[in-house]
């Protein structure tokens, strides 16, 4: 039986007003893929944050043992010095450096105070051979994708001679290519002797790739699964995972609707959209679909079919150029060639970029509820500051947004929680029709079903919804419709009662003819 690599005991850790773990205890032996899940705000990043020494010896009680040896960390970099690496869920590269300077970057391989740019290409080109990554060292970082870009974090902790490593949500913004990936990349390093500590909402992979997984729920350790089952129980491995992060057990994952569907709502017809770079590229070419009121239409594709395109596009022409097509509203062409006159005309996007395109970080929830409808609570240019707390309160109640006050900064909450701010900001603007692009990224199981419950509200009380995800049960789960699309175009329409993940993703991967 394998050692014990670390040993976590009896973690407190406070925040002004808030006890953001409470006498938490974790073990993970050697060489073991260790899983921890809970609901967003659990305590996870927290807990991984005392281990790395992000938040320092001193600001929290309890004790951590590394390879039986109690340790303190002051900064990360103390962590590092001890074979700890984290990987945060915001990748910590600079786009505009190469593969190799991002690997050596604070660790650089230099000869008398000069870099050897040889032997950093050198050991890059190593590295990026024993994470699977085909890539030139010299190429800038901001020219891969987000599944590669994702390796070169993995290839910077191996630098470091990592013989722990914390990934968190390491599959969030990966398609499914390099999501199996990335797992069997963490099953090697395993092999190689690297323990692996994952964050991660996804159920289905952390049954799959999971030697054990400790339950975190609101700030307590619950349990730890042991998940090396055989293959017949595998089934009853996820149901007590969710239970134990939400505190009950979850017959469905979707809640039931009925639907009542009325008139349509929103239409667009030929709708094409050029790459805003690259003269000549079409994007989204010649798609057609509508929704009606008390709907919600689907739109699945794989990475790179243009689906985010065409929501941006349609919104206020966001996204793209020579943009061409006729968008209706309740049956009459519409202009919509700014997102103000988007939001004019009754459209809202929930972009799948929260943190880039949907809040303000640095600011409070009641400043964020408030900011894509100023007009509602200003008068004479004077916001109504009492009008808005009023505002920011009834969604928090609404919405259930786990936070005392909507004073706080949005950027301290959960992934959840933000996006419930982003949700009643596009809900105060009172749309007729919302596009949710990816609305569960990042989420976890208890905070999906709540915003599922949410959709399934607004589709009741008669407005229009489009939905997009690159989960397959998601689409299938939600919609009453679905439009499928490949290569910018829409390859099919198929209603959910008939749907299969098998035809779908066969509509999905359509070539053009």
């Amino acid at each position: 039986m394998a050692e014990d690599i670390l040993e976590m005991r009896s973690i407190t850790k406070r925040f002004p007003g808030v006890v953001a773990l409470k006498d938490v205890s974790l073990t993970v032996a050697e060489r073991e893929i260790h899983a921890i899940c809970g609901e967003n705000g659990a305590g996870k990043s927290t807990l991984m944050k005392v281990l790395s020494g992000v938040e320092p010896a001193g600001s929290y009680e309890g004790e951590v043992h590394f390879r039986g040896r109690p340790v303190t960390f002051a900064t990360i970099n103390d962590s590092e010095a001890e074979g700890i690496v984290i990987i945060h869920q915001e990748l910590a590269l600079v786009p505009h450096l190469s593969i190799a300077e991002n690997i050596f970057l604070g660790n650089e391989q230099s000869r008398g105070g000069i870099i050897s740019w040889h032997e950093t290409n050198a050991r890059a080109s190593e590295l990026l051979a024993r994470v699977g990554l085909a890539e030139n060292p010299v190429t800038p970082v901001g020219q891969l994708g987000v599944g590669k870009q994702q390796l070169v974090e993995i290839a910077k902790a191996l630098s470091k001679n990592v013989s722990l490593l914390i990934l968190d949500e390491p599959t969030a913004a990966l398609n499914d290519d390099d999501s199996a990936h990335l797992l069997g990349l963490i099953r090697g390093l395993r092999e190689e002797g690297v323990t692996s500590i994952i964050i991660s909402h996804k159920l289905g992979e952390i049954a799959a790739v999971a030697d054990a997984t400790t339950i975190i729920r609101d700030g307590s350790t619950i349990e730890t699964i042991d998940m090396r089952v055989p293959e017949d129980q595998k089934h009853t491995l996820i149901p007590r995972i969710i239970k134990g992060m939400v505190g009950r057990d979850m017959d469905s994952l979707y809640p039931e609707r009925t639907a009542e569907i009325g008139e349509e709502i929103f239409r667009i017809e030929d709708w094409h959209v050029g790459h805003p770079t690259q003269p000549g590229r079409i994007v989204v070419d010649g798609a057609s679909l509508n929704v009606r009121a008390g709907e919600v239409v689907g739109i699945a594709g794989l990475m790179g079919a243009g689906r985010t395109e065409l929501a941006m596009s349609v919104f206020g022409h966001s996204y793209g150029r020579d943009i061409s097509g006729t968008a209706f509203m309740h049956g009459r062409p519409t202009r919509m060639r700014t997102v103000a006159e988007a939001i004019d005309a009754g459209i809202a996007y929930v972009s799948e970029d929260r943190k880039q395109y949907g809040l303000n970080l640095i600011q409070d929830i009641r400043t964020n509820v408030t900011a894509a409808a100023l007009t509602k609570i200003t008068t004479g240019g004077w916001i109504n500051s009492n009008e808005e707390i009023a505002v920011a309160e009834r969604y928090r109640s609404s919405l259930n947004i786990k936070t005392p006050t909507v004073m706080a900064t949005v950027g301290k909450l959960s992934g959840g929680n933000q996006q419930k701010v982003v949700l009643s900001k596009w809900l105060y603007t009172e749309p007729e029709l919302l596009i949710l692009d990816e609305p569960t990224r990042g989420v976890d199981v208890g905070a999906k079903y709540e915003i599922y419950s949410i959709i399934n509200e607004l589709a009741a009380a008669g407005k229009a919804i489009i939905v997009i995800s690159s989960e397959l049960p998601e689409v299938m789960g939600v919609a009453d419709r679905i439009y499928t699309l490949s290569a910018g175009r829409i390859t099919g329409e198929v209603p959910t009662q008939d749907a299969t993940q098998e035809h779908l993703m066969e509509l999905m991967t359509m070539e053009r003819e």
